[in-house]
């Protein structure tokens, strides 16, 4: 009885180390961009209006921008990330890849001048469809903020995902977006960021044909340059009662969120584990 005993003691301690140091590594490598990646921080609208996850609270926002700012985090441009991901370049201690989607009006009103506050800068995918039209940043913000150190990408013309077209639909959504871009900034435009996440094969090899060197997906990880660099994770954050809270767990331990949301989504995919996927948390 006391060899079982011994035995079961024996089991618990060495699983107790084990989660231990997995922790451990995840928690004071999280800084460490060698060790764990890059977190690319994703966020949407930023506003008081609409009662969305989707829509942080400028006072949530600026909260994140002032902890990113207070902790000693630095903002990269998009010209570092392409060194760091070609293997070209280093990065300074604790970087961090800011994106937005959509385009908003607000990213403007609200987000730029709290990004400015803190010296921080970001990239911005837009719908190029929608640019210029109610409640979406116009031309001369864009312009306005590009040559402030902003950044733009594409996120298609009409945001529609690039897997409801055939290929000739895909493409056009992916070159036109582009050009206008291009044409607008006077720029390469070389970030995309796929509407909803979604893609395929078919959608892989036209964005790589249109000349994007990255394609960012709505995954939850970080980034190392041996990723597919068309398949690219982000860290998303969104507004909620805890919404600090959450920020802080994310940017610390989106190495091990990215393990449960992909285990997650793998028993989701196979009924008989489809029960299993339902108790699996994606924090």
């Amino acid at each position: 009885m006391k060899k079982v005993l011994s035995w079961l003691v024996g089991i618990i301690f060495t699983i107790v180390v084990l989660v231990a140091g997995i922790f451990s590594y995840w928690y004071f490598g999280s800084t460490n961009y060698m060790l764990t990646g890059v977190p690319v921080l994703n966020y949407h609208q930023v506003n008081n209006k609409f009662q969305t996850c989707l829509a942080m609270k400028p006072k949530n926002f600026e909260e994140q921008m002032k902890y990113l700012h207070d902790n000693d985090y630095h903002v990269i441009t998009q010209q570092q990330f392409d060194e760091y991901m070609s293997g070209d370049g280093t990065l300074p201690d604790r970087p961090v890849l800011i994106t937005f989607d959509d385009g908003y009006a607000d990213n403007y009103q609200y987000a730029y001048p709290i990004m400015k506050k803190y010296g921080m800068r970001g990239t911005i995918f837009l719908i190029t469809g929608l640019v210029d039209k109610p409640g979406y940043l116009t031309w001369e913000q864009i312009k306005k903020m590009s040559a402030d150190g902003m950044e733009f990408g594409s996120h298609t013309v009409s945001h529609k995902p690039l897997t409801s077209f055939d290929r000739e639909g895909a493409r056009r959504e992916l070159t036109e977006s582009k050009a206008v871009i291009e044409q607008h900034l006077g720029k390469p435009c070389t970030f995309f960021a796929f509407p909803e996440g979604k893609f395929d094969d078919m959608v892989m090899e036209e964005t790589k044909a249109a000349g994007y060197k990255y394609g960012f997906t709505v995954e939850t990880g970080r980034d190392f340059p041996w990723d597919d660099h068309y398949d690219l994770d982000r860290v998303p954050f969104f507004e909620g009662p805890i919404s600090f809270k959450h920020f802080r767990f994310r940017l610390t331990f989106s190495a091990f969120s990215a393990i449960l949301w992909d285990t997650h989504r793998y028993f989701e995919h196979i009924e008989l584990t489809k029960p299993l996927a339902e108790h699996i948390p994606q924090p």
